[in-house]
């Protein structure tokens, strides 16, 4: 890699003439040295809040001529370092691109920035009887960044993930052209998928700076089952009964009594159930609940038949509420709950996610760590968080490494993969190389060079 340019007085000027808002020297808050991941810090030599495509155009022409490494960047939320600025440089914060641009009824499609909020979008669209399903957990993300990592969540089980729902990117390359990609067409085999490409590719190949997302119906009932078990892995191994069957849960969840607890104390609430050392937590949806009743009551039948303790049924959207938020809410009590945490996210064939986790439990008395977990059983998409507790640094590093490297090697014999949702970012590199190999990385460094010869977007990345 060729080494990058550093900014200087003339640099700055340059930007300020090309940008709405560039922050320099102790002005750049702490914030953008980082994301949700704890540890390093890297902070960026300015930070560029652009307002138009234009102003994104111009800023990397003009990083591109001088060698100038650019780190997109949306609300910050992500978990594997993918938005901080490992080489300084310019760090192009896309959150003031903000707006609902349109919703078109006819075409059940959205025109949004990127710097939408996922939350934003439910209250923009729910008037018009519309629903956009991708549920990542952090809904305080941006719509960039989902694209960004290809989020999933929790309705992925039924509905799918994010790139499902991309109709079309209005992108910049890194020499500052933009592109138009994709479009408001159902179907599309004309030449190479671009469009695809830029999803998940976490802002290495080109930036987003519009979206057309795909809407559905909005269905008009949900109905939640949460289901108390004996046991985790009486839990987990239930799974794939109900994903054979002919009821299609919208979201199948699994947790523990240990991350229910953390969030009671945390939201300062009761859970509906805490009986159990194991749940599942299954929602089904349609148009009227004649249509779901038969299926949630073969998902019941078929969780009492493998040992649930009972099934509590939660039609009510107060019920409902209480039940999601504090699922909502398990990340953010597990991390109150020690000093410091690192993640897991690994995806694994769903028949197996059941071993995965039996064997990711074994772990914690291996190597003397607490270790937590929680997850979409529907798609095999486990979190398993490892916590640091009171170690010492060095050994906090040392036993997490080795969590690291012994869950994404079962992971690997279960022909799974290191991430279900959260990306590569840097964290992950070592890993992504040891999933997929030499070959597939040299593909994918021949597609980063195609896009962006000089590599000056989000350097250090993915592979």
């Amino acid at each position: 890699m060729t080494p990058f340019t550093q900014l200087d007085a003339a640099h700055i000027g340059a930007l300020k003439q090309l940008a709405s808002e560039v922050i320099t020297g102790n002005a750049i808050h702490e914030d953008y040295f980082h994301d949700e991941l704890a540890g390093k810090k890297y902070p960026p030599e300015a930070v560029v809040r652009p307002r138009s495509t234009a102003e994104v155009s111009a800023v990397l022409k003009y990083a591109n001529d001088h060698n100038i490494p650019v780190t997109p960047r949306g609300q910050g939320t992500g978990l594997v370092g993918g938005s901080v600025s490992l080489y300084g440089g310019i760090m192009l914060d896309m959150t003031a691109m903000n707006r609902i641009l349109e919703i078109d009824r006819e075409n059940l499609t959205m025109t949004v920035e990127p710097g939408v909020l996922l939350m934003e979008i439910p209250p923009a669209i729910q008037g018009y009887g519309l629903f956009y399903p991708p549920d990542p957990g952090e809904k305080s993300a941006s719509i960039g960044g989902n694209i960004s990592t290809n989020a999933g969540g929790m309705r992925a089980v039924k509905y799918g993930v994010t790139s499902d729902y991309v109709r079309a990117l209005e992108v910049v390359l890194a020499d500052g052209r933009v592109m138009e990609l994709g479009g408001k067409v159902a179907k599309n085999s004309s030449g190479y998928n671009l469009l695809q490409l830029i999803v998940g590719s976490e802002g290495t190949l080109a930036v987003v700076t519009k979206a057309i997302l795909k809407l559905i119906p909005l269905p008009q009932k949900s109905v939640s089952l949460l289901v108390p078990f004996p046991t985790l892995a009486q839990a987990i191994g239930t799974v794939p009964e109900i994903i054979k069957s002919r009821s299609v849960p919208t979201a199948v969840e699994f947790m523990e009594k240990a991350v229910i607890l953390a969030a009671e104390e945390f939201l300062g609430r009761p859970y509906p159930d805490k009986s159990a050392d194991a749940y599942l937590l299954l929602t089904f949806d349609g148009a009227s609940l004649g249509e779901i009743e038969k299926a949630y009551d073969e998902a019941a039948q078929i969780c009492l038949a493998h040992g649930a303790v009972d099934v509590l049924i939660s039609n009510s959207p107060e019920r409902n509420e209480a039940i999601w938020k504090a699922r909502g809410a398990f990340l953010e009590a597990i991390k109150s709950s020690t000093t410091e945490m690192d993640e897991c996210d690994v995806v694994v064939p769903r028949p197996l996610i059941a071993e995965f986790i039996t064997f990711s439990a074994s772990l914690e008395a291996k190597f003397g760590i607490r270790i937590r977990s929680f997850g979409h059983a529907g798609d095999g998409n486990l979190h398993i968080y490892i916590l640091r507790d009171d170690l010492p640094e060095a050994e906090w590093h040392d036993k997490l490494e080795q969590v690291f490297a012994a869950l994404y090697g079962k992971a690997a014999e279960m022909g799974g993969q290191v991430s279900g949702e959260h990306g590569i970012g840097y964290v992950k590199r070592p890993y992504l190389a040891d999933s997929r190999g030499k070959d597939q990385l040299e593909l994918m460094a021949a597609v980063k060079h195609a896009f962006d010869p000089k590599g000056i977007l989000n350097p250090g990345k993915v592979f």
